[in-house]
């Protein structure tokens, strides 16, 4: 039996794109802030070796927003408090890594139990159950889209405010302390900034790929940079970069947002690896002509 060829005209279709895009304007407005502010937070994610944290908000923020879901209540709301609940936990009962990465192993598997449960018994379209995982392009409503740039903005405020601090406490915590940083509250301030952010990034990404727009840009500008202004602006744009243009890709899709945006940022990070290893490979012959040219000397 003969498989159909692939017909792109089912994946891409630009026909009435304009109208489309009036539809989706709010949710390419919120995309466009998540992933400013996302790529910045993601710069001290990395920095303070916390991918695996955002995940495990990310679960309890799924299941905040399927329990808001099920009992008829804000999803937003729902992810909010969930998101902010488990940073919380996590920042408080994590203070060494070791304490943070068992915290995080055991959150992650009951959010997402929890999650599961409470989407297994709401009976509403399947359509907004889908959408905690993968996103929905369609689904910031005026209000929605009001609280997300609210606590984006929060967040990005919250960042400027501790932003020397945590900078300092986030490459090297035992300096920090010693010159009387209060790396504690520090790092709880920034666990409860991620979580607030997190919440913003379930609701436009879905769940299962946040790391997407809070780690990979990040991860991305810091293989091509190393300066303290160069790499957040670096991560912002590409932050920028993937969320709008996974959205103004999606919209004359017919996949979720998530592969899109998904795909543009890991493809930014590739682009990036390989400019770091061009970089690399030139100054390293650079080394070794100089090397040889005295010792022929």
């Amino acid at each position: 039996m003969a498989v159909p060829a692939l017909d792109w005209g089912d994946v891409f279709s630009f026909e009435d794109y304009g109208a489309l895009l009036q539809l989706v304007a709010n949710s390419v407005i919120a995309g466009a802030v998540l992933g400013i502010v996302g790529g910045l937070i993601g710069v001290f994610i990395m920095q303070r070796d916390m991918a695996f944290a955002v995940h495990g908000v990310s679960e309890l923020s799924f299941a905040g927003a399927a329990a808001a879901l099920l009992f008829g209540g804000s999803v937003v709301m729902g992810s909010l408090v969930g998101a902010v609940a488990a940073a919380a936990l996590i920042g408080v009962l994590g203070s060494r890594a070791r304490d943070r990465n068992s915290i995080v192993g055991v959150l992650m598997p009951f959010g997402l139990g929890l999650g599961i449960l409470f989407l297994s018994l709401y009976e509403g379209r399947s359509a907004n159950r889908f959408s905690l995982l993968t996103g929905q392009i369609v689904s910031v409503s005026s209000p929605d889209l009001g609280w997300l740039i609210g606590i984006s903005v929060v967040v990005l405020i919250g960042l400027l405010v501790v932003w020397n601090p945590l900078r300092f406490d986030s490459l090297d915590g035992q300096s920090a302390a010693a010159r009387g940083v209060p790396t504690a509250a520090v790092s709880l301030v920034f666990m409860l900034l991620m979580g607030l952010i997190v919440a913003v990034a379930v609701h436009i990404i879905g769940a299962l790929l946040v790391l997407a727009l809070l780690v990979t840009p990040a991860a991305a500008a810091m293989r091509v940079s190393h300066g303290p202004l160069a790499v957040p602006l670096l991560a912002a744009a590409f932050g920028f970069v993937s969320a709008v243009g996974g959205i103004l890709l999606a919209i004359a899709g017919t996949l979720p947002v998530s592969p899109y945006i998904t795909t543009i940022s890991f493809g930014i990070y590739v682009v990036c690896r390989l400019v770091a290893w061009r970089r690399d490979r030139a100054l390293r012959l650079a080394v070794a002509t100089q090397e040889s040219r005295a010792v022929a000397a």
